[in-house]
Order: C-alpha cells, then structure tokens, then sequence
C-alpha cells in the first residue's frame, strides 16, 4: 500500500473512531442505556485503534541500525 492510500485509509479510521467516541459517550449519558450495544461499540472502537495504530507503523521508515 502507498503511503496517499495509508494517509487515507488512516483518516478514514480517524473520523470512524472519532464517531464511535461519541456514540457510545451518548450512550453512556442516556438513562436508557444499553450495555451490550455500548460494548459492541467499544469492541469496534478498540479494533479501530489496532488497525490505525497497524497503519501508523507502516508510515514509519525502516531504519538500518
């Protein structure tokens, strides 16, 4: 993958986690909560952060030591 393609891909996960934040911040904050769809949320939240964390490594250049 190109590193245009990886900035993208990584904005991409950005604003979808960005988003998921403030579902389950509705969520958490609503009295009629639901704790199962809150942990889904945080689940697809936390495979969000692995993935652009996975991305973010792959923009860094490989340095010989």
């Amino acid at each position: 993958m190109e590193r245009p393609e990886i900035e993208r891909w990584l904005e991409q996960l950005r604003l979808e986690h960005r988003d998921l934040d403030e579902v389950i911040h509705h969520l958490i904050q609503t009295t009629h909560n639901d704790s199962m769809r809150i942990q889904r949320l945080k689940k697809r939240k936390l495979k969000l952060k692995d993935m652009m964390t996975k991305l973010e490594s792959q923009l860094i250049p490989d340095l010989d030591a």
